[in-house]
């Protein structure tokens, strides 16, 4: 080959790597221009397109084609910059101090916010998704909190009345946030609830408890479980009495006021007493249970005193968490006994339909949940009767969603029911014993209703529920409350009836108790 055709073949391959380099060049320069408008962004992400008109700020919030702007008095007064890709914008106080913030859940190239830490020099390269929220004084929007990467995916979001930012992310797994001192951070927002069954305080447990002078004995074997939840309710079938000459069993009961001092050690926090034994001392038993738990700070369900039993009180408000229930307490009878003249509302009675449905309208408006207490049902019968589920359909209708069953002393189902419109409301239609002296192997077995509330994408809902089975040990003269899982052969064999475990299992199994 000649110089010239050697020096031709150079130029050519010189010719042909100028262009391989130009078109690395230009794909490098189209790859980073795409990358940094965030095309090679998850495609898992819902970019949202939505208008928020506040009228009474005169202000209208636009969010289109990954852009936001924030327009005041119909001029726009901010926009998000350029290099901001927003998913989703929320418009609330979140930091309670009674003004508006903005919200951005958006993407940005770089992990971290407005601060990086003083040993990061600059920061990274790569798309983070990201928490901004801006101020609006009246005029102006400022930033007041630039997270960093969120260090996880967050698929869907929204601001809740209660000032909770709730978060889903790819998981399904909810989160919740609040504004703590300087900055979101992660908050428990759940609601764990137990109730227990009837405690009935015959003669023989009576006994045994004045002789000790204490009823300790009675939970001891639970009380971890009863302080664990944030709320723990039992239902008291038999009223006190401070007097020892009315101490008494069935058929009208009297229970030692000193009972009660268990009850407190225990830690419940709530006590239903609409049964149909609650007029079993008149007024005066009623005005003394209801005045010692107030004093105990427990509160009392479904009985009014004296002083306050010409005016109906129909539901309780508590709360916890942000979260705000609504407690009701029925019986379905007092065993005849009329109600005092000038005391109608002393306990309160499943009767008046109309009127029923009208407070749980009214609670549904002064609440978030709304639960029910129903002493309700046929004794022994271990399916609900046509009353019960009369009645559960009427709560399904008003949308209560806990209702919580007592009275038949034995263990019933327990289910979710679906209204017409989809909500679901959680039914325990018995949950049985849970201290007595009865003496048959279905009255000993009671369940434990466990149920969860939080604040959801949908707002506050009951989100999980069990029932967990409970035993009255009745040995040596005591009478003790144990979970059916910490009870043991060897216990079953010192019960006063001999009763197996394969025996209580097997009556568990038959309302779907794990």
């Amino acid at each position: 080959m000649t110089g010239q055709n050697r020096l031709g073949e150079i130029k050519k391959i010189g010719l042909k790597c100028i262009i391989i380099i130009a078109v690395a060049v230009f794909t490098a320069a189209v790859f980073l221009l795409l990358w940094k408008k965030g095309a090679f962004l998850p495609r898992w992400i819902e970019w949202k397109e939505s208008v928020l008109e506040c009228g009474d700020l005169d202000i209208l919030i636009s969010l289109k084609n990954r852009h936001l702007d924030f327009l005041y008095e119909g001029e726009t007064i901010w926009s998000t910059p350029s290099e901001y890709l927003v998913q989703d914008f929320q418009w609330g106080d979140i930091d309670s101090d009674g003004k508006q913030e903005l919200l951005l859940l958006c993407w940005r190239i770089g992990t971290y916010g407005g601060h990086r830490p003083f040993w990061v020099e600059e920061n990274d390269d790569r798309w983070s998704q990201h928490i901004f929220i801006y101020d609006w004084d009246g005029g102006e929007i400022s930033p007041v909190w630039m997270a960093s990467d969120l260090g996880m995916e967050v698929q869907d979001w929204t601001y809740d009345e209660h000032g909770y930012l709730i978060l889903l992310d790819r998981q399904e797994q909810l989160s919740s946030w609040a504004w703590l001192s300087w900055g979101l951070e992660r908050v428990d927002t759940e609601v764990d609830f137990v109730a227990v069954g009837d405690v009935l305080i015959h003669a023989p447990i009576y006994y045994r408890g004045l002789e000790q002078g204490s009823f300790d004995f009675l939970y001891e074997n639970i009380s971890d479980v009863i302080q664990e939840a944030d709320v723990a309710v039992m239902n008291q079938e038999t009223i006190y009495t401070s007097e020892p000459s009315c101490y008494s069993d069935f058929p009208r009961f009297g229970t030692p006021l000193s009972a009660g001092e268990a009850v407190v050690n225990a830690g419940f926090d709530v006590v239903t007493a609409a049964a149909n034994h609650a007029l079993d001392q008149g007024m005066e038993g009623i005005d003394t249970t209801y005045h010692f738990y107030e004093k105990y700070d427990i509160l009392p369900l479904g009985i009014q005193p004296s002083e306050h039993a010409s005016d109906p009180v129909p539901f309780q408000i508590i709360r916890k968490r942000r979260i705000s229930f609504a407690l009701f307490n029925y019986t379905y009878g007092l065993n005849g006994q009329p109600l005092p003249d000038d005391c109608p509302y002393a306990v309160h009675k499943l009767m008046d339909e109309a009127q029923i449905r009208a407070d749980i309208r009214a609670a549904q408006e002064a609440a978030d949940i709304v639960i029910v207490f129903a002493h309700w049902g046929t004794e022994y019968q271990t399916e609900p009767d046509e009353e019960q589920n009369r009645w559960t359909q009427v709560f399904l209708e008003e949308g209560v969603d806990v209702v919580i069953g007592t009275h038949p002393h034995v263990l019933q189902p327990y289910e979710w029911i679906t209204a017409e419109d989809g909500h679901r409301m959680l039914v325990y239609y018995s949950l049985g014993n849970f201290v007595s002296a009865q003496d048959m192997p279905e009255r000993i077995l009671g369940g434990m209703a466990q149920f969860k509330a939080a604040i959801t994408l949908n707002g506050c809902e009951i989100v999980e529920a069990d029932l967990i089975p409970v035993v009255t040990h009745q040995a040596d003269g005591l009478y003790t409350a144990y979970l059916l899982e910490d009870y043991t052969e060897e216990l079953a064999g010192q019960h006063r009836l001999g009763v197996t475990l394969d025996k209580l299992k097997e009556i568990a199994e038959r309302v779907n108790v794990e």
